[in-house]
């Protein structure tokens, strides 16, 4: 589920208004911060059975403005205007339920209060109710339902749902496979912001798929993604940067935008940034930092980062030389079928001791790869 938006809505002025009502007065109230005549005027209309002065309540008592802060209050509230038909006070409350906030998680709950606002044409709502049958959370997986909630929210201009059906689009999930308008709906999310629509957009320009084929369409759109933090769009605008015919190769960006994934654990940026320094592309060779870095990308269980690690230990070279090491991590890439690790192992291994051999196959049982 990507960030979910509360809707804390305050009721408006009624344009020309002669004398205000209560309502008028209670948002002008909210407006200007005035929470204790804002409460006196609300409570009283919420008593009532009046839905919008039952969710600006609910809203105070999820913020603590005019009293104290409380989540079981402001479910209360929610749920009074939610009984009414108040389309955010249903969503509102579906994401209380979705994250445990005012009473027990209850996934199917969440599912249908987003499901009742949802068929109010609220657009976050539909978003949610997509994502909920995408991932079964709530609700059978359904990837059909997914994509026509998708739908009718990416028309409302939900740039994560135009996201989430573009993805959809590019694999045939839940909608016929279609290139041109995965490309179509990942541009306009891309175009709002979505750091995953416009990494997506950027593989599409890579590829060619749904798009023309075009190098500096895929940098633009991966850097734009990489300005904003992900990894992903980082790691694959320093292979770009790294491996691009022409010109618009440069080792030195390769380098800045490896380092940059390699810093959030990406275990390929670790690898190539470390083969980098082996090679002394854009840095100084440096078979310390080379090895530094292999290992990193080893430990998360990258089958060439442990081949390179165990030659790097089998010639001494960024690491004291040991043999028994060497063993060790040829033992796990060829575990995974790498045939010059198996090739490696089985060369190497007479010149172990039977006590090395027990060790390095125990260690290599007993190893799991760490988390980033």
């Amino acid at each position: 589920m990507q960030h979910l938006k509360w809707l804390i809505l305050t009721l408006t002025l009624a344009a020309g208004a002669a004398f205000a009502d209560p309502s008028d007065l209670a948002a002008e109230a909210l407006a200007k911060g005035d929470y204790a005549t804002a409460l006196r005027i609300l409570q009283p209309l919420a008593q009532s059975g009046d839905a919008p002065a039952r969710y600006n309540l609910a809203a105070m008592y999820l913020r603590g403005q005019g009293v104290p802060k409380d989540d079981k209050q402001a479910m209360y509230w929610y749920l009074k205007a939610a009984e009414l038909g108040h389309r955010s006070a249903q969503y509102n409350l579906g994401v209380m339920y979705l994250e445990g906030q005012g009473a027990p998680k209850d996934d199917r709950q969440a599912a249908q209060w987003f499901r009742k606002a949802a068929e109010q044409s609220h657009a976050e709502s539909q978003n949610n109710l997509g994502y909920m049958y995408e991932s079964g959370q709530g609700v059978p997986q359904d990837d059909r339902q997914a994509a026509q909630w998708y739908a009718k929210s990416a028309r409302q201009g939900i740039a994560e749902a135009q996201y989430s059906l573009c993805v959809m689009s590019v694999e045939g999930r839940g909608v016929p496979k279609d290139d041109r308008q995965a490309a179509r709906l990942c541009r306009l999310a891309a175009d709002r912001g979505v750091a995953r629509a416009q990494y997506q957009l950027a593989l599409m320009y890579s590829g060619g798929q749904g798009v023309p084929r075009d190098d500096e369409q895929a940098i633009y759109w991966h850097r734009k993604a990489a300005e904003q933090g992900l990894d992903a769009s980082q790691y694959n605008l320093g292979a770009l940067y790294e491996q691009i015919e022409g010109p618009t190769r440069d080792y030195s960006q390769a380098i800045q935008w490896y380092r940059k994934a390699a810093d959030q654990g990406h275990a390929k940026a670790q690898y190539n940034l470390g083969s980098m320094y082996v090679l002394g592309e854009g840095v100084p060779k440096d078979e310390q930092q080379a090895a530094y870095w292999y290992r990193k990308a080893a430990d998360q269980g990258l089958v060439q980062a442990q081949l390179s690690l165990g030659v790097m230990y089998a010639n001494g070279t960024g690491v004291p030389e040991n043999i028994q090491q060497a063993y060790f991590w040829w033992l796990l890439a060829s575990a995974s079928g790498d045939a010059t690790a198996a090739k490696y192992r089985d060369t190497v291994k007479p010149t172990l001791t039977p006590q090395q051999r027990a060790a390095a196959q125990a260690d290599a049982r007993n190893w799991k790869p760490r988390q980033p």
